[in-house]
């Protein structure tokens, strides 16, 4: 029989803490709580996690440290939800950069983040068919640049590697999955993050506006990204996959 899914969640507020799991739990998940990054090290090096719910304001190593540093380490996989009190678009997108695959912003119900859980668990298990790239053949190239998958870097034409947030990258992996087609703020966000935007959600048009710097992409003359006035945006390259040795 297959196991349920296992989330970790690290919380310093334990009535938060304590809610959350057992809401989890009421719902067919397996459980563990830790209340500061001491406690969420120790269950990771004794049990297998599928996803970690991870608050951002906690004393110590706060949440966007915790998060940064698991991307750093070998549980960089693991899939992370952060829970923020901050609605600052600004914070979230920090979030973001470090690696976090989602946010949940306090105060939250707990059926929200029931489903935010399932959607990130759900994506970071489905890639698209044309995306499933082997350890053999790992390179997206595109005009002037290479997207190693596996490292997930940006390399140019001089093979000089330029880092990606976990956001960026998420981004970029879409872009590549659609070129040449216009694609809605709203789509963008659900496929880099699994929801919907708000009326007054930016954060796909700054993420849009980093990925515009690595690539060293001219807003106003874009060869990579060019955006589609009340539409959304287009990647203008087409995308080829390479062998490793390419």
């Amino acid at each position: 029989m297959e196991q349920p899914d296992h989330i970790l969640v690290v919380d310093d507020d334990g009535e938060i803490r304590r809610m959350v799991g057992d809401y989890l739990a009421k719902n067919g998940l397996r459980t563990s709580l830790a209340a500061d990054g001491r406690e969420m090290r120790a269950i990771l090096e004794t049990t297998p996690v599928d996803l970690i719910v991870l608050d951002v304001m906690m004393p110590g190593d706060d949440g966007l440290v915790l998060c940064r540093n698991l991307r750093a380490g070998k549980h960089r996989a693991i899939p992370i939800v952060l829970l923020t009190a901050r609605d600052d678009e600004t914070d979230r997108i920090i979030g973001l950069e470090m690696g976090a695959d989602d946010y949940v912003t306090k105060p939250f119900s707990a059926r929200e983040l029931l489903a935010r859980i399932k959607a990130v668990i759900r994506r970071t298990r489905m890639l698209p068919p044309n995306l499933q790239i082997s350890e053999a053949s790992r390179l997206l190239a595109f005009g002037q640049w290479r997207l190693d998958t596996t490292a997930r870097h940006l390399l140019d034409a001089q093979g000089t590697a330029v880092a990606l947030s976990g956001a960026e990258f998420r981004l970029l992996r879409v872009f590549l999955d659609h070129p040449q087609r216009v694609l809605s703020r709203d789509q963008l966000l659900n496929l880099t993050q699994g929801r919907d935007a708000d009326a007054f959600d930016r954060s796909i048009d700054l993420l849009v506006s980093r990925l515009r710097q690595r690539l060293r992409d001219d807003a106003g003359e874009a060869a990579y990204i060019k955006t589609v006035r009340n539409e959304g945006y287009v990647f203008c390259q087409a995308v080829t996959l390479l062998d490793d040795g390419a």
